[in-house]
């Protein structure tokens, strides 16, 4: 396969999947399970997260530049930001991350996230996010992402999920799904610099730089997209496309 094609390939599954409520580690598993990315290094994966990065950055940049005014805001978002950084340094520092790694684990929290996801959404809308988004809201956000860290779960999955389990409507839940995705993708692209500095330079190369544009693409697309399907519809395609992927996955594992 050409390498550009390659990038492209990734940049799909990192752009779509990094902000709709499925999980990309789940589709990374399962394409590299029947192809392997000659192309897929250190260096690209960071350049797949940058491009995401970005992106929301320019999609959200007016809530981004209110918020040097609402502090109390910008506060909550820090506060919900806490606990995935220390348990994911924690996670990282033991190795207990590379652990979870593996296609059943992926399989299993696909399907029970997944379920809880469609739970979750039947939840009445009880709060607005202008006047209900508390320090205990951000906390219990925070502590959700947590669990973020285990493969297959998806970040904005369950960072969804928790928002419509607290009463929050599926755009305001997405929002600050969306938000909380800036400190965790810079966290992700910070990390893999450093990895990158550890073990020597990497160049910069043409390809690095096409899986930041591609993933910026599909990313901004992506995130404008669903931010206009939640507006209408419910998350239960999600929820169903989750559960026939956990099957398909298990499948493999156990036939």
């Amino acid at each position: 396969m050409l390498p550009s094609l390659e990038i492209l390939i990734l940049s799909i599954i990192q752009g779509v999947s990094e902000f709709l409520p499925v999980s990309s580690v789940a589709h990374l598993i399962l394409i590299s399970k029947y192809y392997v990315f000659n192309n897929r290094s250190l260096l690209i994966d960071i350049c797949l997260h940058l491009g995401s990065l970005i992106a929301i950055i320019i999609y959200f940049r007016n809530e981004l530049f209110g918020l040097i005014t609402n502090k109390s805001f910008l506060n909550k978002i820090i506060l919900a930001t806490i606990p995935v950084v220390l348990v994911g340094y924690l996670f990282y520092q033991t190795g207990l991350i590379e652990q979870f790694r593996n296609l059943k684990v992926i399989g299993w929290t696909t399907l029970l996230f997944g379920i809880l996801l469609y739970m979750s959404d039947q939840k009445k809308v009880t709060k607005e996010i202008n006047l209900n988004f508390t320090n205990k809201s951000a906390i219990i956000f925070g502590l959700f992402q947590v669990l973020s860290l285990i493969p297959g779960v998806s970040r904005s999955g369950i960072t969804i999920t928790s928002g419509r389990m607290q009463g929050f409507n599926r755009f305001d839940s997405s929002k600050i799904s969306f938000l909380l995705a800036i400190p965790a993708l810079s966290a992700a692209s910070v990390l893999g610099i450093y990895n990158i500095y550890k073990v020597g330079s990497a160049e910069l190369n043409f390809l690095a730089i096409i899986a930041v544009i591609f993933s910026f693409f599909f990313s901004y697309i992506t995130i404008a997209l669903f931010l206009n399907f939640v507006k209408k519809f419910s998350l239960k395609i999600f929820a169903i496309y989750r559960i026939i992927l956990a099957l398909f996955l298990l499948s493999i594992v156990y036939l």
